[in-house]
């Protein structure tokens, strides 16, 4: 076995549900999904797909009604995005790797900004890359306390010629930082004078509560470049159309890099499944029904579940500007690890370590606040400052 995978390192968010899953008295918010079933008219379609017989394989870059689907939904929000540009993937980290596969060989320099979700990291040490991380850091004091800010004259002095690929997840998993307009419109600037491709990671696009754009998104790197640039961008049905175990998600690329996306799709998994296919083009085609009232609820639960942790002593967290998470440091309990481990065992409770997603996280807690009951993260709240003995 090659020795780069042997040194992957498991999943510690894994680590941490197994030793909880199968209790019942456990309150789980260790996984970034929300505990919503797919709305049924979603679901139906899948079932009419089945019951026609559309079991077959399909076109490897996708159902051409979903990828023109696809287009016109980003389309609304991110001005004319051709169909051409579209492939549709087996899920969000499909195409992330697909995206990885295609541009970045063993011995090619990659950086990314971290905190965040540990697939981004692993992919490309998967491939034999060199891999270069740029932390994000905490806001110490202040309005802004435990919130995560961008050193963006770092971030641009990591970025040279020799780097052929920087990642970005912005709305960020798990800190819910967000990359403004102009940072993003410096990053492109950038990466054009160097050659360095961009692969953003825009799956919490939809899911923002800032209220400063014009769609109600989160700034997109789409808004900032032409169709010739050096950009791919990851989207996915999970998040903002409750479809998390579906495994449906798309690519946006230069339109000349289209057809041989195609064939990397053929010698990974050849296509998604027809009838999550026609699931994704009813989702689409019934956004305003699923998306506005996703965020809306998400935000609900943000609103809850924030004042309740800022009010436990030690605790250091402030509003996610975009995601399903509420990213906290404890005082006091410096590995993340074992403090979520205690967490399970000891008081019912499942959350994510922050170390899961980066060194510069050891001493934070993610907790996925997407909760279809509000009363299950004051519950939570409860059961933390139980076992802090407050």
């Amino acid at each position: 076995m090659r020795q780069a995978i042997q040194n992957l390192e498991e999943s510690r968010i894994r680590e941490v549900a197994n030793a909880g899953m199968g209790r019942s008295d456990v309150l789980a918010f260790w996984f970034g999904e929300s505990d919503e079933v797919t709305p049924d008219f979603i679901r139906q379609a899948a079932i009419d797909s089945l019951k026609r017989g559309e079991t077959f394989y399909a076109h490897n870059l996708g159902l051409p009604e979903l990828r023109e689907a696809v287009a016109g939904y980003m389309s609304t929000l991110h001005g004319k995005v051709a169909a051409e540009r579209i492939a549709i993937t087996s899920g969000g980290v499909n195409a992330l790797m697909l995206a990885m596969q295609a541009l970045i060989d063993a011995g090619d320099e990659v950086v990314a900004l971290t905190p965040v979700w540990p697939n981004l990291t692993a992919q490309p040490l998967i491939l034999g890359a060199k891999l270069r991380c740029v932390p994000l850091r905490p806001v110490p004091r202040g309005p802004d306390r435990g919130a995560w800010s961008l050193d963006l004259d770092a971030l641009l002095a990591a970025i040279t010629p020799t780097t052929k690929l920087l990642i970005l997840n912005a709305p960020n998993n798990p800190t819910g930082w967000t990359l403004t307009r102009a940072e993003q419109q410096a990053i492109v600037e950038h990466c054009r004078r160097t050659g360095t491709w961009i692969l953003a990671d825009e799956v919490y696009e939809r899911l923002y509560y800032a209220g400063d754009t014009a769609n109600g998104s989160a700034p997109s790197f789409l808004d900032v470049t032409t169709p010739e640039d050096r950009l791919v961008v990851v989207h996915s049905f999970s998040k903002s159309f409750l479809m998390t175990g579906w495994r449906l998600g798309w690519l946006v690329m230069p339109p000349t890099m289209t057809h041989h996306m195609g064939k990397l799709i053929e010698f990974n998994t050849s296509c998604a499944s027809v009838f999550t296919q026609r699931a994704g083009v009813v989702a689409l085609e019934r956004t305003a029904e699923v998306t506005p009232r996703v965020v809306a609820h998400l935000k609900t639960c943000r609103d809850t579940l924030v004042p309740l942790l800022q009010a436990v002593p030690g605790v250091q967290v402030a509003p996610a500007r975009g995601g399903m998470y509420a990213f906290f440091g404890l005082e006091g309990h410096g590995d993340s690890l074992l403090t979520a481990k205690r967490l399970v065992t000891e008081a019912g409770l499942g959350l994510a370590p922050g170390n899961a997603f980066a060194p510069e996280a050891q001493g934070w807690l993610r907790w996925c606040f997407a909760s279809k009951d509000l009363q299950r993260l004051e519950q939570g709240v409860d059961r933390l400052k139980t076992w802090l003995r407050l």
